[in-house]
């Protein structure tokens, strides 16, 4: 099992402006890897933990058999429980443990979002995080973008309101066919509670999914699925 890779964020905090036509590719796309982060923080789960363990080993062992798998651990701890579980569902081979410290094991969230350059080259979209505007420890997953930067190499930009202030937002909220057209809901991104970006409208929300998306239509739907 590999051992775990330290990841110390080295990058300066800064605002960027888009300078290269980009495109937010779909989920379905062939892609180099897969990054998740190792569950360890148990009032997620409460009485639950051991077994989120086991479903995240199982969910490891079907995607290091077909990609890479990147894997995050807060600490030594988990860096152990992980390489356990992993040990424990056969999985030795394709995966890269890293030690990166985090509140929560969102990455859908919490990470950036991987666009593409005009020039085939990848683009980590690293938009701001307030927890959904429900937690109050939220400042290490803040950093999992640097951290990712760092491992990768690629390129990190922060994307920015109209008004100079950071874009709050989630992976989770959007989803795109890779052709330019963009789902979102009202639910998430326009709702007074667990606000993102207090003041913004829909049309600056579309306006800045073209800046940094390169998002020709976005789609808005009333509310998300259920649960």
């Amino acid at each position: 099992m590999p051992t775990p890779r330290s990841s110390t964020a080295t990058s300066v905090r800064k605002r960027n402006t888009p300078t290269a036509p980009r495109r937010f590719p779909a989920e379905w796309e062939p892609h180099a890897a897969t990054w998740i982060a190792w569950p360890h923080h148990e009032p997620d789960w409460p009485g639950k933990l051991a077994a989120v363990h086991w479903v995240y080993a199982e969910i490891a062992r079907v995607l290091a058999a077909a990609e890479p798998l990147h894997i995050l651990c807060h600490d030594h701890e988990v860096s152990a429980r992980a390489q356990a579980g992993l040990a424990a569902h056969g999985v030795t081979a394709n995966v890269h443990l890293h030690a990166v410290a985090t509140d929560r094991v969102w990455l859908r969230d919490s990470a950036p979002t991987g666009v593409v350059r005009s020039d085939g080259s990848v683009e980590l979209i690293d938009w701001s995080f307030n927890a959904w505007a429900k937690y109050d420890n939220y400042a290490l997953d803040c950093r999992v973008g640097r951290a990712i930067e760092r491992i990768t190499g690629l390129v990190r930009t922060e994307p920015h309101r109209a008004d100079g202030a950071p874009l709050v937002l989630e992976g989770g909220a959007i989803d795109t066919d890779g052709r330019g057209t963009l789902l979102v809901t009202e639910e998430c991104l326009l709702s007074d509670q667990q606000a993102r970006n207090p003041g913004m409208s829909r049309g600056d929300y579309e306006r800045a999914f073209a800046e940094w998306l390169g998002v020709r239509k976005t789609i808005w739907l009333g509310e998300g699925c259920v649960g």
